[in-house]
C-alpha cells in the first residue's frame, strides 16, 4: 500500500502544498476541485490523529460521498457502498476495470469501496460519476 503523503499536522493542505506533492498530476487535482465545485460538491480537509494524516471529506451539504486522499503523484477518491447496490452499480456509466476491482474488493464490515485513482484529468469523470450515482442513492 502506498505511503500517505499529507502528514504534517501543521501544514494544511493548500492547493500550493497539494501542487507539490502531485506534481505532474496537479491539473487533475484542479479538474476534480473544479468539477466537485459545478456539482455542488464541498471538499472539506481534516487531519486524522488515528492515520495521523490529512484525509478530505467530498460533502454534499453534510453528507459524506467519498474520501479523497494524495499520494505521491497520485490521487485517489474512494466511496463506500452495501451489497443492495450491487446490482445499480452493474449500469454506472464507468471504466469497466473500476467496476471490475469494486467487485473484487474486500468488504469493510458491511461497506465496500470502489476507488478511483486520478492522474489525468480523463480519469476525474470516472470518480465524479461514482460520487454522483452515490449521491442519487436512498
Amino acid at each position: 500500500m502506498e505511503p500517505l503523503i499529507l502528514k504534517d499536522k501543521n501544514v494544511f493542505p493548500t492547493n500550493e502544498v497539494i501542487a507539490d506533492v502531485l506534481e505532474a498530476s496537479f491539473p487533475a487535482f484542479e479538474e476534480f476541485s473544479a468539477s466537485a465545485a459545478a456539482a455542488d460538491l464541498t471538499l472539506e480537509w481534516n487531519y486524522y490523529n488515528d492515520g495521523k494524516a490529512w484525509l478530505c471529506k467530498v460533502l454534499s451539504k453534510k453528507k459524506n460521498l467519498a474520501w479523497l486522499v494524495i499520494y505521491q503523484s497520485f490521487f485517489k477518491v474512494t466511496s463506500y457502498f452495501t451489497e443492495k447496490h450491487l446490482d445499480r452499480i452493474a449500469g454506472m456509466e464507468i471504466t469497466e476495470s473500476i467496476k471490475e476491482e469494486f467487485y473484487r474488493a474486500k468488504p469493510s464490515g458491511k461497506l465496500i469501496p470502489m476507488t478511483v485513482a486520478i492522474t489525468e484529468k480523463e480519469q476525474v469523470k470516472d470518480a465524479l460519476s461514482m460520487i454522483l450515482f452515490k449521491k442519487g442513492l436512498k
